[in-house]
């Protein structure tokens, strides 16, 4: 999601597909033309299907107004007593649809009828997140963030709201771009004292030896043209910019089979998932991803010299963010797929090797062969062989 998108996807190449399909659904499109009424996702997605559903907005220390849609219950709403929350995060370039494919299928509806109190995020820069205390999205002021904040402020943000509203610490569920978000989060001790536990889809930390061909190369093309994209505060998917990136991309990629050579082959997508329903992201947030694809690190945002550096971090190179520091008994359930090149396997073995010391008993490794990165939201059988599974987690946690 992002990327989701987004890539976080990593999606910086998840939104190359999409810019290069250009494929718009009819109800993408009136999510669009209704991004300005609070009630749009509950009213197109989650009611149609026989849903109850709410409209939430949260503000964030720096200012940011977000928005939350809540399902309370399910569809027979038999479960009695308290339900569990459970907070849900797209990737990048993508928003809370991700999880609304359709009642049968999507994690969202499955969990609401499996007795949780769901709780879908929308992050900063989406259609339903575009508000500002101060500012608006014309501003280049707007759009001068990248995942560290998504990871310092619009998380926690979402996690104090959710936990304020129901009074119990949340279940959390991360796609791609949403897992960084949580590691980040964790491995600087925010809100772990209101996780119950944590889902990490196509789990995202390392990403050295990504092997998806177009993620690469958009990388390079990012950190040769910095100055270049940096002025361009906003990234729109299907705009001039993505296209321009496209374009200088297949001149050495071969781009006949876009979506495969970003995510990897899908084994099992839904001919109703919502590919199609792509965000805008920030310009700076692109740029970080590829910093950490050349560097395989996983650090702050690189200002590209000492000055500015230690302007904003106090020392001359942006700081680490340190997965050991995540709590041991923190539990965990990691996701992830023999096909997947965004989220790749060797990658994801790195951050498993730096979790060797997580209590055994808190951390569940669930690996699908066959699976690519969109698998885990959009699969036709994701509802038995992931989500099956992971609720059996969190009713042990």
């Amino acid at each position: 999601m992002i990327v989701n998108k987004t890539i976080t996807s990593l999606a910086i190449l998840l939104l190359l597909n999409i810019s290069a399909s250009g494929v718009r659904t009819k109800l993408h499109r009136r999510l669009v033309e209704t991004s300005n009424d609070v009630k749009g996702i509950c009213q197109l997605m989650v009611e149609t299907q026989g849903y109850a559903c709410e409209e939430h907005k949260v503000t964030t220390e720096d200012g940011y107004i977000l928005s939350l849609q809540r399902i309370p219950t399910g569809r027979s709403n038999s479960k009695k007593g308290a339900k569990a929350p459970v907070l849900l995060q797209h990737g990048l370039i993508s928003d809370a649809s991700t999880w609304l494919d359709s009642p049968d299928q999507s994690l969202g509806f499955i969990l609401a009828d499996n007795g949780f109190d769901v709780w879908l995020a929308n992050v900063r820069g989406t259609s339903y997140s575009s508000g500002h205390t101060s500012l608006t999205p014309d501003s280049s002021d707007y759009w001068n963030w990248s995942w560290d904040e998504l990871a310092i402020y619009d998380l926690p943000a979402f996690f104090r709201y959710v936990h304020d509203k129901t009074g119990q610490k949340l279940h959390y569920v991360g796609h791609s771009l949403g897992t960084l978000m949580a590691l980040g989060a964790f491995s600087r001790e925010e809100v772990l004292n209101i996780a119950r536990s944590a889902a990490m889809l196509s789990p995202i930390a390392y990403m050295g030896q990504m092997l998806s061909p177009l993620a690469r190369a958009a990388a390079d093309l990012f950190i040769a043209d910095a100055l270049y994209w940096l002025g361009l505060k906003k990234f729109a998917p299907g705009g001039g910019a993505a296209s321009k990136l496209l374009k200088d991309i297949c001149t050495t990629i071969d781009c006949t089979s876009i979506e495969n050579a970003i995510t990897g082959p899908n084994c099992c997508l839904n001919s109703s998932s919502s590919l199609s329903k792509q965000q805008p992201t920030a310009t700076k947030n692109m740029i970080h991803l590829a910093q950490m694809i050349r560097k395989g690190t996983i650090e702050m945002y690189d200002y590209g010299n000492g000055d500015d550096n230690n302007k904003h971090y106090g020392q001359g190179t942006p700081p680490a963010y340190n997965m050991t520091s995540i709590p041991n008994d923190l539990p965990l359930f990691l996701g992830y797929g023999g096909q997947d090149l965004l989220s790749d396997v060797k990658d994801v073995q790195t951050l498993i090797d730096t979790l060797s010391d997580h209590d055994p008993n808190k951390l569940v490794l669930l690996y699908r062969e066959d699976y690519a990165h969109l698998d885990f939201v959009h699969g036709t059988n994701a509802n038995q062989v992931v989500y099956d599974p992971l609720m059996a987690f969190f009713e042990r946690n």
